[in-house]
Order: structure tokens, then sequence, then C-alpha cells
């Protein structure tokens, strides 16, 4: 088979007939392809990373190591960076996607799946694409409505949508080529990742576990859109064959891993690929990084038994057919939404003498692994982050993590309060790697959580919202100024330069928010980051050392790309704030929730002098809270399904986090029937907030309304300043 690939230079404007191009995708499996001059540059640039002048893919390179061979920006002049130009973005939402540029041309997505190109050098748009979304497919995304980037392959761009459509644009004129839907669209599925091109066919997986979906990732035709193989990641709900290429292994052996009994039958027990998928140009085969299960917790979704292949591992597949080769499970029976869905880095390393084909991955369970690719062994396993409680560390001669039995909250029948948590010791944020210092370059954090088994009726499966087997409603923070100050503490960010090769941290950063930004590394002996709090920064790859602080004036939770047109070397990078913690996080959030939120892509060079737009003005918003007239058993229930259904877009506690609304200052909260249209009727369902009547009933919405003017009215009392209404 032909080898072609997903990130493309186009040569000469060269381009090729249709009738040639789909003869080539038709024969590329039995090896008859050929390749027009536009995919040959396009394999080249992916296998290699060309010289750095483009950056074609969200990694880079097949590799994924965000390593740049360039050197014009340095440790000697990183400080004179400036910004060479900005463009202001439509939808103040999260923004995760990593520039990418190919012939001087930057294609970015972000937020609701739009993509956009520019001239790289001046910041001239070039197309803009919008697959228009409809808003109501919001309550499917766990974590905003976001995209993690584009993949570029001859004369196309590829993205997916939130609403589950793989579509190909036309890479000059940004025109739509060809769209297909890859998820049932009647379940809760997504797409936030970016798409891989591997062999003339385009990879994607997709997002939904936590509300209940089946996880898989799917090649398609890279001309046509027309499905190659698909390998489920987790079993057939009667056991039985799919016809994909995942067959034999879950009747040879996965199977056997579930119970016959367990809401795994129902929920379709999760294991979505949302995020890491790369190709081994080395040894022709695929990674997947799986996530976690439907429900969380072990003990409902299987009984507690088995440990549920292939949830939180790494899978590699055959390149061209999907056909299973091994696995290594990172967290086996997994329970506390420890996904492998993380980043996932290829590269050498000395082991026991001998030159080793290894993969680094550093996923939410707070464990660096190195593994050998070409059979899945697990070579090391050590900490990256000073806080883990879960386990104590891994036996390399089996490969399982050392439990600590507590953790297992639903054998215990006690909480257990995790360290991490469900957001990780890292999250999805890119992580780097740099082949001079030997370093890893990780963007981690620590946000604790609690489990409790514990739960009542109204934590079950329902149709709407998270299900995941543990009481929502029971983690929310209780009414103590002390154990609010307390969550703030806890929660913090670091920079971690990890060495594979001792299985120790060389050097940390310490920031004082979690959620900061993705990371990216140069020959130029750099590291760059951005931070929650707004700043974007340059170390020195080796030491560590700060060179270079801007005030961004917004939050960056993206990772930056560099690339050179014209003999100048440039950093890209997007900025705002979303995605899971600042949803959820309340006063936890600390200073991040303050910041604002603006969708902006920034482009720096040496000595730029161009200057970002005033900052918006701070917005103040009117708190004065209706008085509280509804009993205490009212509020307790509102409690409990603000718990339920509207935490994790609108904050522990009710306390906005500044991009989705505050319902504390809602102009709906002083009346019932304004509030009722909104929650129950679903009149803006068009920006995201569909009707929750499903799942609630007027006295339902009623008694929610009633906990969030109780909240209100509290930490107005209590939290003036921690939790103070913040504009978006």
């Amino acid at each position: 088979m032909a080898k072609r690939v997903w990130t493309a230079a186009l040569l000469g404007g060269a381009t090729l007939a249709l009738a040639s191009c789909n003869a080539s995708k038709n024969d590329s499996l039995s090896g008859t392809a050929a390749l027009d001059e536009a995919e040959k540059a396009s394999e080249t640039l992916l296998k290699t990373g060309g010289s750095g002048d483009d950056w074609g893919a969200i990694g880079f390179s097949y590799d994924e190591q965000r390593f740049s061979p360039l050197t014009d920006i340095s440790d000697k002049n990183v400080g004179e960076l400036g910004i060479a130009w900005t463009a202001d973005l439509e939808d103040a939402r999260g923004q995760e996607a990593t520039p990418v540029v190919v012939d001087g041309v930057m294609y970015v997505s972000h937020a609701w799946s739009k993509v956009s190109a520019w001239d790289a050098a001046t910041g001239k748009p070039l197309w803009k694409f919008d697959p228009k979304v409809p808003g109501e497919r919001a309550v499917h995304a766990c974590c905003d409505v976001v995209n993690r980037g584009v993949a570029l392959w001859g004369d196309k761009v590829f993205v997916g949508t939130i609403d589950g459509r793989l579509i190909a644009l036309d890479r000059k004129s940004g025109n739509e080529l060809w769209s297909t839907q890859t998820v049932d669209a009647d379940k809760p599925y997504t797409i936030t990742g970016a798409p891989r091109v591997v062999k003339d066919m385009v990879l994607i997986g997709n997002g939904g576990a936590e509300f209940g979906v089946r996880g898989y990732v799917t090649a398609y035709d890279a001309d046509t859109g027309k499905e190659r193989w698909r390998f489920y990641t987790a079993p057939n709900p009667t056991k039985a064959k799919d016809g994909a290429a995942s067959d034999e292994i879950f009747a040879t052996k996965a199977n056997a891993t579930w119970s016959d009994k367990g809401e795994w039958q129902t929920s379709g027990g999760g294991g979505t690929v949302w995020d890491a998928i790369v190709y081994d140009k080395d040894l022709d085969q695929i990674y997947l990084g799986v996530g976690n299960g439907n429900p969380w917790n072990h003990g409902t979704r299987s009984n507690g038994e088995g440990d549920n292949w292939f949830l939180s591992s790494i899978v590699a597949l055959d390149a061209a057919t999907g056909q299973y080769k091994w696995h290594y499970q990172e967290t086996p029976g997994e329970t506390w939404d420890y996904t492998a869905t993380q980043p996932i880095i290829l590269a050498e390393q000395t082991v026991n003498g001998t030159p080793t084909k290894v993969l680094y991955h550093a996923p939410k369970n707070g464990f660096f692994f190195t593994i050998d690719r070409s059979n899945g062994k697990l070579i090391d396993a050590k900490p990256f982050v000073d806080r883990i409680n879960w386990a104590t560390g891994y036996d390399l001669a089996t490969g399982r993590p050392i439990e600590n039995p507590e953790a297992r909250f639903y054998k215990t029948g006690k909480p257990f309060i995790a360290i991490p948590g469900a957001l990780g010791a890292h999250n999805w944020h890119p992580m780097s790697y740099n082949p001079a210092t030997g370093l890893v370059y990780i963007p981690a954090q620590q946000i604790p959580q609690g489990y409790l088994q514990d739960m009542n009726e109204l934590d079950k499966r329902k149709v709407l919202g998270f299900n995941v087997g543990t009481s929502l409603t029971g983690t929310l923070l209780p009414d103590d100024k002390a154990a609010f100050r307390a969550a703030v503490a806890a929660t913090t960010g670091r920079l971690v330069a990890f060495d594979p090769r001792t299985g120790k941290v060389a050097w940390a950063v310490d920031h004082p928010a979690a959620w900061n930004g993705g990371t990216m590394t140069t020959a130029g002996n750099l590291v760059f980051q951005g931070t929650s709090l707004g700043r974007f920064r340059a170390y020195t790859a080796d030491t560590g050392k700060q060179l270079l602080d801007l005030d961004m004036q917004s939050g960056i939770v993206s990772a930056p790309s560099t690339f050179r047109v014209n003999g100048v070397q440039y950093v890209a990078f997007m900025t705002s704030k979303g995605g899971a913690f600042p949803l959820v996080a309340g006063v936890a959030g600390g200073a991040t929730r303050k910041i604002p939120n603006i969708p902006r892509l920034v482009v720096l060079k040496i000595g730029g002098t161009a200057k970002l737009p005033a900052p918006p003005a701070t917005t103040t918003l009117a708190w004065n809270p209706p008085p509280m007239t509804a009993s205490a058993a009212q509020v307790a229930a509102g409690k409990a399904q603000f718990g339920r259904y509207c935490m994790v877009c609108h904050g522990d506690s009710a306390i906005g986090n500044g991009f989705t609304p505050d319902l504390r200052v809602s102009g709906t909260l002083a009346n019932a029937d304004a509030w009722k249209a909104v929650v129950v009727d679903g009149a803006l369902k068009e920006r995201g907030m569909v009707s929750f009547a499903k799942v609630l009933t007027p006295q339902d919405a009623e008694a929610i309304r009633a906990y969030v003017i109780e909240r209100s009215n509290w930490t107005k009392a209590n939290l003036p300043e921690a939790s103070a209404p913040v504009g978006r």
C-alpha cells in the first residue's frame, strides 16, 4: 500500500484530476496507488517534519513531539519577541486548537468547529468556514464547544464537528468538498479532537462517554468520505460481532474482561477516543488513547468485575486494516475518569543499553508511562506530580498499578477524595518533547475530587446530563468559607520538565492556577507555554529559566506552534478561557474567573511592534439577588437538581465562570415564568441551553431557581470578593 499522510504542502499549484484521484484511492489498499506531487509533499512533511518552515500538523509531525528544529528565535533573543499581528475570533468560548501552517498559510479551527485561514506572515484573512452546528448540540459537549485542530492533506483541510460530522474543505477556498456523519446523531456523541490522515484515510474518534455512548475510531477515504474500517474500543452490548476490525479481539479476549452484569450494556460502556490518535511511521501502526468508562463507577458499570478492555488504554492497530496488534491498559477497571486520551509522543530512548522505539504518555492518573511501542511492554511508570493517592506505583513485572484499596469507593462504601480527580494531573493540554534535552514538558495540575458510591434516584441514569454512577450532588462544596478557601488553595498548576530516562522531574515551574496552556519546544533551547492567567512565557528547555513573560489580556489554554515565512520565524497561539475546569470550578477557579475571555489568534516575531487592542472594559454585573422566600426543603431539592444537571456548565454552588451565564445574576432569576421558559421550554436552545423538560418538571425548575437565589444571597454575604459575578 502506498503510504499517504494527512498534512500537505502543495507544490507549484499541482492538482489531481478527479478521475485519477478516485482511482488512486480505490486502489490504495492494494498497494498500487500513485501519489500526486502534493500528496508526496504531504508524506515527506509528516514523516520528517521538514525544515521547520512549516508546522504541518497539530503535533508538528507524525511523532507528535511538538518540537521545531528552528533556531532563529533562541534563548539568546526570545526576550525580543513582540506582536506581528492578531485576529479576533467570533465566539467567546474555549479555543483549544494549535495553528497549522503550510506554504505560508495558517489554518485554525476554533469554537463551534469553525475553521479559518490567514496569510501566516501578514494576518490577511483568506477564508472562513462555518459548519453551522445547531446550538442545542452543546448540551452533549461535556467540556465546552471546543475544537483542537485541523488536518491538512494534499488540497484538502479536514475538521470534525461538535455534532459528529467529518468535513473535507478545499484548501484554497474553504469550500466544503464532502461531509459524512460519523456518529448516530440521536445519541450524545460529539467530536472535539483533530482528525489524522494516514494512507489516504482520515481517522476520527468521538466523545460523549460521560453521557453514555460506545467509543470507536473510524477510517474514511480521504477523497470520498466513504468508511474504510472501524475499531470499537468498548464491547457490543450483546457481545455479538459488529462487522468491524475489532471483532476478532473482542470475541477472543476483550469481551471476557466485561461482566455479564452491569450498566455498560445500556450505556455503551464509554471508552471514547476523543483526542490522541497517533501514526507510527516506523512500525506502520496507529495508537489510540482510549477514554473513561460509562458510568465511571466500575461497580455500577461492570459489577466491579473485569479489567474492561480497552478503557484507559493505549491500543495499537495495523494502519491499513485497523486490526488489533497490542494494548497496554494504564488503569485497569478504571473508576475515576482516568482517561488515556492525553497526547502521545513517539521517540527513541536507550533502554538497558539498547536503542528502543518508545511511546511517552502522561495521562490523567498522574503517572508518566514509557512503553515499548513494538510490543506494548511497560518499561517504566513514575509519578510526574507530587500528590497521588489512588495508587503507590506500578509493578513493572505485571504492568499493573499498586492500588490504594480505599480508592475503590464502591467496594468500601466510603467516600474517597482522589488526587488527582477527574480533571486529571494532566488533561488534553499538549505536552512536548525536546530530543536535545531528553525532557518532556507537561502542563500538570493538582485538582482533587470526591467520589461517592451512595446515590439517590436523581443520580441514576437519565436521558440528559452526566451519567457517571457517582453522586454529583454530593461533591458540591458545603456552606463553609474555609472549605471554599481550601478548594482554591488545593487547586494549582505546574509546568513539569520530566526526564523519562531517570523517571524524575528535572525542573518545574509552579503556577498559581490550574488549566494552563499546552507546550511547544524548539532547537533554540526554548519551551513556550501560555497560562490561564493570561501570560505567554518562554523558558530555557534545559534549566527552566524564564526568559519571556507577555501579557495577553486573556487566558491561554491552547498550545503554540512556530514556523518561518520568507526567512522570518513566528510563534502563533490562541487566547480564551474555556473547557472543563472553568465550566465546573466555581470559586475554586480562583483568579482565573476574573481574567477576561477574549477569543483571539496571536502571532509573534522578533521585533514585532503591533499592539493588542485595548482590553474590554471591566463589566460590573449588578448583584442584587431576589429575596429568599422558598422553604429549606425546596432549596435542598433544587440543590440536588442543580448538582445533577446544572453544575457541569454553570459552576459549583452556581458561581459563574465568566464565559457561560452566571445564574446568580440571571435576568430571569426574579421571574418564575421567564426562568421556566428557559429551563423547561427551551427558549434559548439556539444558544446551547436546551429544554430540560425530559428530566425536569416545572416544579423541579422552580426548586432550582430557589437554590440559585439562595446561592446568590449566600455567596454575596460570605464570599463577596472571591465569587463576585464577572462579565462575559
